[in-house]
């Protein structure tokens, strides 16, 4: 990897291999200054991870330093903080990976306060960049590393900033390490706080948390440390929430096996997937029918609908909303069957609302409130038992767009989250034909369903059929395109004639 720092050997003495980009930063700062690399880079080094986003600390002339940097190594600077003397340095190597150096004054008239007034332990070790053979770690955060073990760096971690809840949530998951008790209980104590974050700081770190793998495991944790309701407050109303036959979970539960399991589909549908993980029944035919998307999809889950958000975390999201308003929605019929009538267009406003909260950009939030409305298309075209018709497919992207993409994903996350253990492998069978059958119309054929190139403009109808402009026009050229996806109008005359037979009150099936 180009940004790399790796650490040699897990005694006191650590011998850190710098990267050429490290040696041309520390080239281009002034002699005799003092400069660590601290935090996450250093904790990231010890596991043998690499590392996007660096961290450096240093005594004065921060913001000085750090645009002598960005000068030197060709990075786009942003000053971040003038009053804290912050900034951030954005470098994009020849691949496209994102490099975020970050420059900030040491928080304390010491490296060693600094370390102190962190959130973790093994994330307040440090080393100064000229001497790397020494690792500064004052509270024993290599030990913390060793054994797995998650440990604030004061009783007033949390209290300082309540955002360290979410964030020792996710490095527990992420790492796979534990909390240790005390700090778990500090954890619990503070979950309030998150009142006090800002939206914009809050929405950073559950889209970090949506963006990795186990999401339905820190959302658990998140439960049972109370941290919940002041982050995703709409989530608590799941719980207890019974459903009827197939579903095999209540709402609540049900929402967190859909997370696992498109956790596992997108694993098993990346590039670089592991086919023995694929040894299920379930999980084998998924690959087998839908492996030959795994570089679409991926190009798919990588779009930025926000500079700095790709759309893989939205999904996760749209995932944990999607039955949002099924605890309002909730009926029961005079035979006792369950339902939840209407609980998909409710629950697109649900998802909208909380995009507003998080202060999501307008096109993060309609994508979300887009999933949600509409995830129930695709289990309703699969009722009919045969494969949906061309003219079928063009209304479900008509109505869905590019989310459909979305929709086709989550759904097979959501059949596997109703059936658990007992999933009828038929049934599944079929489901996956039809989304194979929706994807291969918007990957391979878009062109004759998705988006037929237009035959006639309105311009052509209102000369030849001496028309006024108007909504009737748009209309026309509805039912004309959707005729040529279903293979009934494919030149100028027939669409022509098409229109024509139109004004003469004839519907689409007449014709």
């Amino acid at each position: 990897m180009p940004f790399s720092i790796k650490a040699a050997t897990w005694v006191n003495n650590q011998i850190f291999s710098f990267s050429p980009l490290l040696e041309r930063i520390i080239a281009a700062l002034p002699s005799g200054m003092p400069v660590y690399m601290v935090g996450g880079a250093v904790r990231d080094a010890l596991l043998g991870r690499a590392s996007y986003d660096w961290d450096f600390a240093l005594p004065v002339d921060t913001l000085r330093a750090a645009r002598r940097v960005a000068n030197q190594i060709g990075a786009a600077y942003f000053p971040l903080d003038e009053e804290r003397n912050t900034a951030r340095l954005i470098l994009v190597d020849e691949n496209g990976e994102r490099m975020k150096l970050d420059f900030a004054e040491l928080r304390g008239e010491t490296l060693e306060a600094d370390l102190r007034a962190r959130d973790f332990t093994i994330n307040a070790m440090a080393f100064d960049v000229r001497r790397p053979q020494e690792l500064l770690d004052p509270l024993a955060g290599a030990a913390d590393l060793r054994a797995k073990i998650i440990r604030a760096c004061s009783a007033t971690s949390f209290t300082d900033d309540p955002l360290r809840v979410l964030r020792g949530v996710r490095q527990a998951t992420a790492f796979g390490f534990q909390i240790q008790p005390q700090t778990r209980a500090w954890m619990k104590a503070s979950a309030a706080g998150l009142t006090r974050v800002s939206p914009e700081r809050l929405r950073d770190e559950l889209f970090r948390i949506l963006s990795g793998r186990r999401v339905d495991v820190c959302i658990r944790v998140m439960e049972r440390l109370g941290a919940l309701p002041y982050a995703l407050p709409e989530l608590t109303a799941l719980k207890d929430v019974s459903q009827s036959p197939p579903h095999h979970f209540d709402v609540w539960e049900h929402t967190l096996q859909v997370v696992a399991q498109l956790d596992r589909i997108l694993a098993l549908l990346a590039p670089n997937y592991d086919e023995e993980k694929s040894a299920s029944f379930a999980f084998g035919l998924l690959t087998l029918r839908l492996g030959r998307y795994r570089q679409a999809l991926d190009a798919h889950l990588a779009t930025h609908l926000n500079t700095d958000r790709s759309l893989r975390p939205l999904l996760f999201l749209a995932a944990l909303y999607h039955d949002i308003a099924k605890p309002v929605m909730r009926s029961v019929d005079e035979q006792g069957k369950i339902h939840f009538y209407g609980h998909d267009e409710t629950g697109g406003r649900l998802a909208a609302g909380r995009a507003q909260a998080l202060h999501l950009s307008n096109a993060e939030s309609e994508r979300l409130q887009m999933i949600v409305r509409h995830h129930m298309r695709p289990f309703l075209l699969g009722q009919s038992g045969s494969a949906p018709t061309s003219r079928a497919i063009y209304r479900f992207f008509r109505a869905c767009g590019a989310a459909g993409v979305d929709i086709c994903i989550l759904s097979l996350a959501d059949f596997l989250g109703t059936y658990g253990a007992s999933l009828p492998q038929e049934e599944w069978g079929k489901h996956l034909d039809l989304i194979r059958t929706l994807l291969e119309a918007w990957w391979e054929h878009p062109q004759e369903v998705v988006a037929p190139t237009p035959l006639v403009n309105g311009s052509d109808l209102i000369e030849a059929l001496h028309l006024s402009p108007g909504p009737q026009i748009g209309k026309l050229l509805e039912a004309i395109r959707e005729a040529q996806a279903a293979g009934q109008a494919t030149n100028r005359a027939q669409a022509m004639e098409l229109a024509r037979d139109l004004l003469m009150g004839k519907s689409l099936t007449d014709l």
